[in-house]
């Protein structure tokens, strides 16, 4: 597979030169100065395109084309916003970029509750504690009914917790939940989130997977036309959170996705990391089922608890067999290169990498989870299993 890494633009404190030098021949990146729901200019791409193959590096992945919240509830100027989706499509397609990551997550992407959560050896990573995330929903959000949610005994931890916080904890908690989105700041607090929220009050899990579907049926036509593959990240974490449909989580919701519009062009962005922590999901399974339809890969793992909470582990170990996940998508690329397909091979990057070594004096990373030693040890260590699992396959072969 081709070893990329995620790029968040020329601010990125992870430059391009370094990407370079960590052995990543291509980028997953963004314009992420662009506000969401607006075109992105043919000359923009081309200059940021230039930029990446001045560096010695080739733009793979687009990641990510939001999708506006509009379009997400079919509300305000979803039709305004579609329209400028396509634009961007076909301005993509002219500049020659062949792949884009998108997800229809409602209102907030990723969510965690530790940003800096600290491991045995000194390491910090990112960690999702639902007790934590139940303290935010009561005290900070105040959604209604989020008792349902969530064990009495996760609420009493959730009420001891808020209590022991200070007044600058509890802003900080805030700021850490809501406005994280990567690559951008939004600006976002409170009662932003429950005006977004407001707009799901009607919304159900089979009527969300309808607005799904009436998108793909817009904008994947424009997708086949202009040679683009588009790729639905997972939900992350995959589970209900906020009370919002989330229809990107499981089997199931894999299956029903490609169902909606059979094209090479509506496919999966396979992250690992954002399915494992829900444990019915075999991911060896899903690559071997889905494999014909994943567009972009992202590799990493998670480590679960029995109590719901999942942190990042290292990209070998944690709950995520990768042995047996890369095995598989190296086994789909032979059968991609045995049918003489042209984009036989796959596009991988090292995800959420651990921060570790100097990176942890440094000054606090924009973009959490994207620290640069970490993920170029998981690229590393990605690299050398793929090239050991390469060469076996390589000899059954012959």
């Amino acid at each position: 597979m081709k070893e990329c890494f995620r790029w968040y633009g020329p601010d990125d404190g992870v430059s391009l030169h370094y990407i370079r030098q960590a052995g990543a021949e291509e980028v997953f990146t963004a314009l992420h100065e662009i506000p969401y729901g607006k075109i992105w200019p043919l000359e923009e791409i081309l200059k940021r395109k230039s930029l990446i193959e001045k560096e010695g590096l080739e733009w793979s992945v687009v990641e990510s084309l939001p999708v506006h919240e509009d379009i997400k509830t079919r509300t305000g100027n979803f039709k305004e916003f579609i329209q400028s989706y396509r634009k961007s499509l076909v301005n993509l397609g002219k500049a020659g970029l062949k792949t884009v990551v998108y997800n229809f997550m409602p209102v907030l992407d990723w969510v965690r509750t530790d940003l800096k959560y600290t491991l045995e050896d000194g390491a910090e990573c990112l960690k999702f504690d639902p007790v934590r995330f139940a303290m935010f929903e009561t005290y900070l959000l105040k959604r209604k009914n989020v008792e349902s949610d969530y064990t009495l005994g996760q609420l009493k931890q959730a009420e001891r917790s808020w209590l022991g916080m200070s007044a600058s904890d509890k802003k900080e908690f805030e700021r850490s939940i809501i406005d994280i989105f990567p690559g951008v700041k939004l600006g976002l607090d409170i009662k932003d989130i429950q005006k977004m929220m407001s707009k799901y009050e009607e919304i159900c899990v089979s009527q969300y997977k309808e607005h799904l579907k009436e998108f793909l049926s817009e904008i994947v036509p424009c997708a086949e036309d202009n040679g683009i593959k588009m790729a639905i990240h997972p939900d992350d974490p995959p589970i209900s959170i906020l009370g919002l449909p989330r229809i990107v989580s499981t089997d199931k919701d894999l299956e029903d996705v490609l169902g909606m519009y059979e094209s090479p062009s509506n496919g999966l962005c396979f992250c690992t990391g954002s399915l494992s922590p829900l444990p019915q999901n075999d991911l060896i399974r899903m690559v071997r089922k889905y494999g014909h339809r994943i567009n972009a890969v992202h590799l990493r793992s998670t480590q679960r608890d029995k109590d719901g909470s999942f942190y990042e582990a290292k990209h070998l170990e944690g709950s995520v067999d990768m042995f047996g996940v890369v095995l598989s998508l190296l086994q789909e690329q032979l059968c991609r290169s045995r049918e003489n397909l042209q984009d036989w091979q796959l596009c991988f990057r090292p995800d959420h990498g651990h921060t570790i070594m100097d990176d942890l004096v440094k000054p606090d990373a924009e973009n959490p989870g994207y620290s640069g030693i970490g993920r170029m040890r998981g690229l590393a260590e990605l690299r050398g299993l793929q090239f050991g699992l390469s060469h076996v396959l390589t000899r059954e072969a012959t």
